[in-house]
């Protein structure tokens, strides 16, 4: 037997007495996965497996920590934009090679040592036996993508544990742990990690010598399979809910009904058709850029932890629930923090937000009770500054009054290190004003959190023009060290995520004017994927809260926010209605069962705002009062990217994902505007600009959409 094959994805031994060893270790990687590269060359091994004489069985094992994490997205985005027909063609010959290794004539086994997700899993699939090691996990995580498996998963896993199984492993994308893997017979057994050899090649050895009937098994995965009819009413009543804007989960049901019926390769062959067709949609396309925008935050989050300067201590200025919620996220990731205030009713009120946070944590399993009083004590409240001068960053967290926050800063930056990093939270105040109040402003950068602290991803560094880079690096080396994503972003009126929310409520705001019913707009925008629409987010904002952002922002950028005349929130405020803090704005508010705020139609509220319409009520079509808010959205995104604000457009689109909870299904705001086009763009700003300056289109857009680019360029 001459078997010895070795390439830079994978490689083959002979292992004695007719057995051989596939062993996937992608040379240079961390991990393996399925790119073209890699497929090519397992169908190398497939072909000289065939030629070989005298194989009796094959073992796959990784030589990596995982097992295989799936086919390389990266490859995706050039594949799904080629024709529905080259992508189904595409697929069903990589899949091919998954069914050539599933045909070998001898025994096969997959020896799954740890994440086998997608591609990998597809492949442990297609082999005889699987053994898993307890601590791995499994999965077909496609829908994530907006996709479905398309390496035969849609085939083998219902025929191998059944449609139940199938379905809801697939509609959710969930991992799944050994045990439930192995009770839902999609693997054959799990042992430690230590016996996983030993157990797999005892199993092969047993096949090979006729002691399991590995054919008889083999081909009861090649008919057609049992439909469960529960299962699959629940499925499609769970998908139906998302299936407009999430499409991959349904397809995947209507799928696994038109080939349950064929035998395996049939219904490979549906899924090849399946596969391209699912890929083609809008979703899709917006999903993997947002899984390669991710993967490019997390790279440059690497390399600003690489610069940064080490913290051990940290320091809150001022606390209450938004203090409260950062010395805690600070605290249960790994940085004691101080947590200072003026009183010690303020302290008690930031420490019970930090209790209330940890009690959660205790009462749901997630934390035992040990770890939350550890956490708790690396919280010091303190009504003095002593210790501060062992601070290596002090977030400030104060009023969000300028003058104020300019005379705390100026005495706080004598009473730490001259190397102590001050950061200002504020989420529209100038950092370039506070900055030039400071002796020292190369350590003085904003970090602004999104509330509720605990839960929001996104932190903003806001750097201005005198910031020491290597400041800006280890705030955003601190956000990370708290589970946060940071975007460094230069200092502007709003900021970034801010900035561009503003020009969606201005262009809300703009509509209700022209004489649009508020109820209507949340309506469109909620369908069209928002998980609120603008009326209801300003009701939770609070109106008081967002006419004074509006106007800070507004103020900024005179020549284009600029709307003359009574807004919305602005009368709102006027007769006391704020929102869910008053029990009335746009609708009013009793509490639940639970104590929470449950909305509730106001006609007065609706009569209320007529009065600053002077045309009256209009009707406006889904088309046109979607174009107005995002297109006014899409405007200013643009200007941020073009200004420099943010350093590219992938951090345009992740800021508001991260801060906004922008639709993901749509995949950011700059990728909304390049799958419309840009001279399209430019075409309906110039139409309404007569409406409002909110709608100018800037020259450097002009430029882009003349010159046939995107703002994502990739």
């Amino acid at each position: 037997m001459s078997v010895n094959f070795n390439g830079k994805s994978l490689h083959m031994k002979a292992l004695g007495q007719g057995l051989v060893e596939l062993c996937f270790d992608r040379q240079g990687e961390s991990v393996n996965k399925f790119d073209r590269q890699t497929v090519d060359e397992w169908q190398q091994a497939i072909n000289q497996l065939k030629a070989a004489d005298g194989v009796r069985g094959v073992l796959v094992t990784s030589g990596k920590a995982s097992f295989i994490v799936g086919a390389d997205i990266f490859e995706f985005t050039p594949l799904f934009e080629v024709p529905e027909s080259e992508i189904s063609a595409f697929n069903a010959g990589q899949a091919a090679v998954f069914t050539a290794f599933s045909e070998l004539p001898v025994p096969l086994v997959v020896a799954i040592n740890g994440m086998a997700f997608g591609g990998g899993f597809e492949m442990a699939l297609s082999a005889d036996h699987r053994v898993m090691a307890d601590a791995a996990v499994v999965g077909l995580p496609e829908v994530s993508l907006g996709i479905m498996p398309g390496y035969g998963g849609t085939v083998r896993l219902p025929r191998i544990a059944g449609s139940a199984t199938a379905l809801a492993w697939t509609t959710s994308g969930a991992p799944q742990k050994a045990a439930a893997a192995l009770a839902a017979g999609a693997v054959d057994a799990v042992v430690p990690l230590a016996e996983l050899r030993t157990q797999a090649l005892a199993w092969l050895a047993d096949a090979a010598a006729g002691r399991v009937d590995w054919r008889a098994r083999r081909q009861q995965t090649r008919g057609p399979v049992a439909l469960d009819a529960d299962a699959l009413a629940q499925a499609e009543a769970a998908t139906a809910k998302t299936a407009r804007h999430y499409p991959a989960a349904a397809a995947f049901i209507a799928h696994l009904k038109r080939s349950a019926g064929l035998n395996a390769d049939a219904a490979l062959a549906q899924e090849a058709l399946a596969f391209a067709q699912i890929a083609k949609t809008p979703t899709a396309a917006a999903l993997v850029r947002l899984f390669l925008n991710d993967q490019f935050i997390k790279k440059k989050g690497k390399a600003y932890a690489k610069a940064a300067r080490p913290l051990k201590q940290a320091a809150v200025l001022g606390a209450g629930i938004m203090g409260g919620g950062i010395a805690y996220t600070s605290a249960v990731r790994g940085t004691p923090v101080l947590m200072k205030d003026l009183n010690q009713a303020a302290l008690d009120l930031g420490m019970n937000e930090a209790d209330k946070l940890l009690a959660r944590q205790v009462d749901s399993g997630r934390m035992s009770a040990d770890k939350a009083a550890g956490v708790r004590a690396a919280i010091q409240p303190t009504l003095s500054y002593e210790a501060f001068d062992q601070v290596d960053i002090v977030v400030e967290a104060i009023v969000e009054n300028i003058r104020i926050k300019k005379a705390v800063l100026g005495e706080l930056e004598g009473l730490v290190r001259d190397d102590a990093i001050l950061a200002s939270n504020t989420s529209s105040l100038s950092i370039t004003e506070m900055a030039g109040a400071l002796k020292r402003p190369q350590n003085f950068v904003g970090m602004h959190f999104f509330n509720p602290v605990p839960l929001m991803p996104l932190v903003e560094v806001i750097s201005h023009p005198g910031t020491d880079p290597v400041a800006a690096a280890t705030t955003a080396g601190y956000a990370m060290a708290m589970g946060k994503t940071p975007i460094v972003v230069q200092d502007c009126p709003g900021f970034l995520v801010n900035r561009i929310l503003n020009a969606y409520t201005l262009g809300f705001l703009q509509l209700l004017h022209d004489g649009a019913d508020f109820r209507e707009v949340d309506r469109v925008m909620e369908a069209f994927g928002w998980p609120m629409g603008p009326a209801y987010l300003q009701d939770v904002i609070g109106m008081d809260t967002l006419a004074h952002v509006v106007d800070v922002i507004s103020a900024g950028y005179p020549d284009r926010m600029t709307l003359g005349f009574q807004t919305a929130p602005q009368l709102l405020v006027e007769h006391k209605r704020l929102g869910q803090k008053s029990g009335a704005g746009y609708y009013r508010y009793e509490a639940d069962a639970k104590g929470k705020p449950k909305k509730m139609a106001d006609p007065d509220a609706v009569a209320l705002l007529a009065t600053i319409q002077p045309g009256g009520p209009e009707a406006f079509s889904d088309e046109e009062t979607v174009d107005r808010l995002m297109l006014a959205m899409a405007l200013e995104a643009g200007r941020c990217l073009d200004d420099g604000v943010a350093e590219s457009a992938i951090e345009v689109d992740m800021g508001l994902i991260l801060g906004l909870g922008f639709p993901r299904h749509i995949g950011g705001i700059l990728h909304w505007a390049d799958r419309q086009g840009l001279a399209g763009l430019v075409e309906k700003a110039d139409r309404y600009a007569a409406i409002s300056t909110l709608y100018q289109a800037s020259d450097k857009l002009r430029a882009r959409a003349a010159e046939g680019r995107r703002f994502h360029e990739n």
